[in-house]
């Protein structure tokens, strides 16, 4: 079963809500956007074009490989190939001014037998096209978002029928709502509620435990706590980018994640002095520590992030990072993300926040972010500046 023309509309208009809202200022006619798909989330990328096209603003629409072409792009190219860019992605990526990206992968382990430290290579030479965006998007000058379609491969990789994963990601992202928009809106709300209590404590450390992790995270100065922004539909996690040198201790991800047309399962990670000294890893060894060689970063925690199962009706494994990162289930989640750093997160002027300020802050660099999830049953405490210690995140839910 594949979404209803209904449902796909209402997909679209909270997909156009997500990336007003994450741009922070108004479009404006004429204003770029980048519509990105595969083959599977044409019906939606029509929509969306001419959506866009009516809003006057001037769609970019690309359809990425398909797994046969990045088993082909991977496999078989040399290094030079391997770090080719577009010659006009660079002025392409610094005129965007928005970007919407339609997930819909028919296949999830196509790369497996490929060579990691290809993947690796690619993903760092692409690194200045993130960097492009990123830059405008402190300027309020870009905004993004993106989303999941059912398919074949995704459902049967979550052991679900076709018609079960539909459901959730219907239910998931509230579009079995008479007008999701509005709903969106109303979590929105609620959600800004507990940043703005997040954001009000002085914490020295968060300790999360669990049965399988025991981890210290330190925020460091000059932090925000951000979520719900319309960046990722759907998207229920509270994050922040803490200061990766205070990280040590273990953290479990007991959820599986597909990466790259890999699979990886069991990944305990042990930190000392904010970098990972040793991986334990159940299935997709040679990967995973191939992805935390990448680059001098990509040992280090880029993000610490808590979700509320309240608002996520997320309850299924779902083989996609975006909707496992902002798993509800009974207990909530709470994920890291080994690599790079969101600078929206420094609650200063973003535009003041160069290499310089970040590399005090302990904001880190990497051309790698992986998200890697737990959601066993947790308690998170913050240990403030005054020294008391208070319990935030129990039972999966913020204790606001």
């Amino acid at each position: 079963m594949s979404l209803t023309v209904e449902q796909l509309e209402k997909y679209a208009d909270v997909l156009l809500w997500g990336v007003k809202t994450a741009r922070q200022t108004p479009f404006r006619r004429g204003n770029i956007v980048l519509l990105q798909y595969d083959l599977a989330a044409l019906p939606l990328a029509e929509i969306l074009f001419a959506r866009i096209i009516d809003l006057g603003l001037n769609p970019i629409q690309r359809m990425t490989m398909t797994s046969a072409m990045e088993k082909i792009f991977y496999a078989r190219s040399d290094a030079r190939q391997l770090a080719f860019l577009s010659p006009g992605d660079k002025p392409t990526y610094k005129r965007l001014d928005g970007r919407i990206f339609l997930h819909a992968p028919d296949s999830l382990t196509h790369l497996a037998d490929v060579d990691p430290q290809n993947i690796a290579r690619a993903v760092v030479a692409r690194k200045p096209l993130r960097e492009l965006m990123d830059k405008r998007e402190q300027k309020k000058l870009h905004g993004w978002t993106l989303c999941l379609l059912p398919t074949a491969e995704l459902a049967a990789q979550a052991q679900m029928s076709r018609e079960e994963y539909t459901a959730q990601i219907v239910k998931a992202c509230y579009l079995d709502h008479a007008d999701p928009v509005s709903k969106w809106q109303e979590i929105y709300g609620e959600i800004t509620v507990i940043k703005e209590w997040l954001n009000a404590m002085n914490v020295k450390t968060f300790h999360v435990d669990s049965e399988h992790t025991d981890i210290d995270i330190t925020p460091g100065a000059s932090r925000r706590w951000l979520g719900v922004s319309g960046h990722n539909i759907p998207s229920f996690e509270l994050f922040l980018s803490p200061d990766w040198r205070g990280t040590k201790g273990v953290f479990y991800a007991n959820q599986p994640s597909y990466r790259h047309g890999n699979y990886v399962a069991g990944v305990r990670l042990f930190f000392e002095e904010g970098r990972v000294v040793k991986a334990e890893v159940e299935q997709g060894e040679e990967f995973t520590k191939e992805q935390i060689a990448m680059d001098e970063g990509a040992g280090r925690v880029g993000e610490f992030s808590l979700t509320d199962r309240r608002f996520s009706r997320i309850d299924r494994f779902m083989a996609d990072t975006l909707f496992d990162e902002n798993y509800g289930g009974d207990q909530g989640n709470c994920h890291i993300a080994l690599g790079s750093s969101y600078g929206d997160t420094f609650s200063g002027d973003a535009a003041a926040l160069d290499e310089a300020m970040k590399k005090t802050l302990g904001f880190n660099e990497s051309a790698l972010h992986w998200d890697l999830v737990n959601t066993e049953q947790k308690v998170v405490t913050a240990v403030l500046t005054t020294g008391e210690r208070k319990v935030i995140y129990e039972d999966g839910m913020f204790r606001y």
